[in-house]
């Protein structure tokens, strides 16, 4: 008989039961007292099924341990050590995805001069002076991107605007509203919008714009003002929250159809996660708030090493503790971060790649080039297409096949690996040079991410499941009152 050894799978505990994750299913089990046993006494030392039936059958009987055993290897929670993980099929899409969002940098300019930022600064993958890449997107360019859109999408469509700075492009992001809206509505399909801004400016009549066509609209913002004020400035160096707090929320109190979020850039200098939460929800009036460790080389000033790293995660874990309280008493509580993560726990999300760029999500530059993502608008290297003539099946199959998560060796024996996939490709470009790599630089940030999330998911589940049945798909989110 094969001598058993430790598993593909992750065991926590929450709620005071015992549960483990199961990275070939991505499923949450619950553990009974005989599938502890064994499972820690193949910890304490491998042992053949026999000896493991000898050991626990005076305590849970022989049958019992037997049945256990059985099922833990059919989960793989438990394998043989010569058996070597099955190989998944390379499942491939046999016809088109549907697009389901298309995102339109409108502009590749920008009224602020961030210094973390990955478009303009030291990290920049596009160049965008050299006349190629037009710096205003044209109305000719935006109606061949809807009618992209629209073409490739299935019966309904998200179209997002990006930059730069979207906004300074407004007149084109109207005129492509206006003709989605009725292109869609005579093609039978559903359309909605959404945006990305730094806030500087959200006049009235943009906002009353935003309200009318109940967009959903994230805030680039970094918290209190002297710690937006640290990168977030303009081109003179002044700060800009004095300008934008009033802005953002005049927005929040005119726009009650969709929540507002704020989105956050960390780095090693702004690293007070709970004090940007809490002025961000508290003082302006965001219904919710993620956050993300800035994009950046390793060496550069802003960038982040294995200690901002581990500030991070312990920051996000104490703040995650608050969201699952909120959670278990039905109240909202606007941690982004554990929601998303919590919504594909539920859904057993297990992904082969791990985002939707250069299938169901595709970035547009302002020439009407198609490419991964908005991240690498414009870049000649990750161009699937144009909008004109369409995307390059070829090209998007070569990439999906480069880019799944089981050619990435360091990722086959991670626990984490159904809802990491090896992660962000604009990341491992800027930190790796190349979007094929795994992002090895933060693998224990993840896995030790994804363990607070799970137990987070653990404990709701046990004390207010009803909390999940909003990620159930027939369910919609809480929203502002």
């Amino acid at each position: 008989m094969s001598v058993l050894h430790p598993g593909d799978c992750h065991r926590f505990e929450a709620a005071g039961r015992r549960f483990m994750y199961l990275a070939p299913s991505a499923a949450v089990v619950a553990i009974d007292d005989v599938s502890a046993a064994v499972l820690a006494a193949v910890d304490d030392r491998p042992r053949t099924g026999d000896d493991l039936v000898a050991a626990l059958t005076g305590a849970h009987g022989a049958d019992g341990v037997a049945e256990s055993i059985a099922e833990l290897v059919r989960v793989r929670a438990i394998l043989p050590k010569v058996a070597a993980p099955p190989k998944r099929p390379r499942v491939l899409p046999l016809t088109p995805v549907p697009l389901s969002t298309m995102v339109l940098n409108v502009t590749n300019q920008c009224n602020l001069s961030c210094a973390y930022c990955y478009e303009y600064g030291e990290d920049k993958i596009v160049q965008t002076d050299n006349g190629r890449q037009p710096k205003w997107m044209s109305e000719e360019t935006a109606r061949e991107s809807v009618d992209f859109l629209l073409r490739e999408s299935g019966s309904s469509a998200h179209l997002t605007f990006f930059g730069g700075e979207t906004l300074m492009n407004f007149k084109i992001l109207q005129f492509a509203v206006g003709y989605a809206t009725a292109r869609a509505a005579a093609l039978g399909k559903a359309i909605d919008f959404s945006l990305t801004t730094n806030a500087t400016l959200l006049k009235p009549d943009v906002i009353e714009f935003l309200a009318e066509h109940r967009f959903g609209v994230t805030i680039s913002i970094d918290g209190p003002k002297e710690i937006q004020n640290k990168f977030r400035v303009f081109h003179n160096g002044a700060g800009s929250y004095d300008l934008v707090a009033p802005k953002i929320k005049a927005l929040i109190a005119r726009h009650r159809s969709r929540p507002i979020g704020a989105r956050v850039t960390l780095t090693r200098e702004t690293l007070d996660v709970r004090r940007i939460y809490e002025h961000l929800t508290d003082e302006l009036g965001f219904w919710e708030v993620g956050f993300a460790p800035v994009t950046s080389a390793p060496g550069r000033d802003h960038a982040f090493g294995d200690e901002g790293f581990d500030h991070v995660l312990e920051a996000f874990r104490d703040l995650a503790v608050d969201y699952r309280d909120a959670a278990i008493a039905g109240r909202h509580h606007g941690f982004s971060n554990v929601r998303e993560t919590l919504e594909e726990i539920h859904k057993g999300a297990s992904k082969a790649w791990p985002c939707g760029a250069g299938f169901g999500l595709l970035g547009v530059s302002t020439a009407g080039d198609v490419n991964l993502c908005h991240r690498f608008a414009g870049s000649d290297d990750h161009k699937l297409g144009t909008v004109r003539d369409g995307i390059d099946r070829e090209a998007q199959r070569a990439f999906l096949d480069a880019h799944h998560v089981d050619d990435k060796t360091d990722c086959q024996t991670c626990w984490a690996r159904p809802l990491c996939a090896g992660g962000c490709y604009h990341e491992a470009h800027t930190r790796q040079g190349s979007t094929v790599r795994p992002n090895l630089h933060y693998c224990e940030w993840i896995r030790g991410w994804t363990d607070t999330c799970l137990r987070i998911y653990g404990e709701i589940a046990e004390r207010n499941p009803a909390f999940l049945e909003q990620f159930e798909g027939h369910h919609e989110a809480p929203q502002p009152s």
